[in-house]
């Protein structure tokens, strides 16, 4: 039976926002819980946000945040020492009036997911990873890698000046970031790659030695990079494995109780198999 007393509501914004499979992880999880909350998917940008948090009732609990408003998100809240120091969130939890800065708090539940992943690769910290990508979601990557460890992390990026920033960014924290160019064999027990498709596929002939590899890319799948784990027996986790592992702490930050991650990566399955099942069609 479903629980209707303190009625909340929750949603996921961003933009595009349609393709979202938050909503079906999170309704399943609720389901799970016995909780008859709601939760929606949304479509804002940085732009409309203020209008947007400004016009919240009470009843509204949290909110998972995508990009575009990943950066911005973090003025609406206390940020947690991985967003503040990544200079994004995913996570908006209300604890109180939702216009209250000081009563919310902005999480990045990403670094929760990867860490739980690369507990369950079996690599330790003393193994060489190479994270492809210099972007929001590989600082989330480092970070994590940061939080198990590692303090010698390779990176790949297409674009120099996006790897400088990235050399800026991570020196304080201790870690030793080393540039690893395209075109140079890359020998690493990981990758976790943070970019799109096409780009890891031209890279797949730099690898010459890999143990584990996560790509966040989960549509389709079995991506370039994915395939290529199947074809030498390596495991691979993907974009479903981050988005369900991620989405478990938020459901804990949103309702106070812990779910399956089994359960919630099940529903992006179905989810995911629905929506291909409906644009065969």
């Amino acid at each position: 039976m479903l629980n209707r007393v303190g009625l909340r509501r929750l949603a996921v914004i961003g933009s595009p926002i349609g393709h979202s499979l938050s909503p079906a992880i999170h309704r399943a999880a609720l389901r799970q819980l016995g909780l008859d909350w709601s939760y929606q998917a949304i479509e804002q940008t940085p732009a409309t946000l203020p209008t947007f948090i400004d016009g919240l009732s009470s009843d509204w609990r949290g909110l998972s945040v995508t990009m575009p408003c990943k950066a911005a998100i973090l003025a609406y809240g206390r940020p947690d020492q991985a967003s503040a120091a990544l200079g994004v969130g995913n996570t908006l939890i209300f604890n109180g009036q939702p216009q209250s800065k000081e009563d919310s708090r902005v999480y990045n539940t990403d670094v929760l997911g990867f860490a739980k992943l690369l507990r369950q690769s079996g690599l330790s910290n003393d193994q060489s990873v190479v994270v492809w990508g210099a972007g929001a979601t590989a600082r989330s990557a480092i970070w994590a890698l940061k939080e198990l460890g590692w303090r010698r992390i390779t990176v790949r990026a297409r674009r120099w000046s996006a790897v400088e920033q990235l050399i800026d960014l991570v020196e304080p924290w201790g870690i030793e970031l080393r540039a690893e160019p395209p075109g140079q064999p890359s020998i690493a027990a990981g990758i976790i790659s943070t970019v799109p498709a096409a780009a890891a596929a031209g890279w797949l002939g730099d690898v010459d030695h890999v143990e584990w590899i996560c790509d966040v890319i989960y549509d389709p799948w079995p991506t370039p990079l994915g395939s290529f784990a199947q074809r030498i027996g390596v495991p691979a986790a993907s974009g479903l494995d981050l988005l369900a592992s991620q989405a478990q702490e938020q459901v804990r930050l949103m309702t106070g109780h812990e779910v399956s991650v089994d359960d919630l990566f099940g529903a992006a399955v179905a989810a995911l198999a629905h929506r291909q099942g409906l644009s065969a069609n």
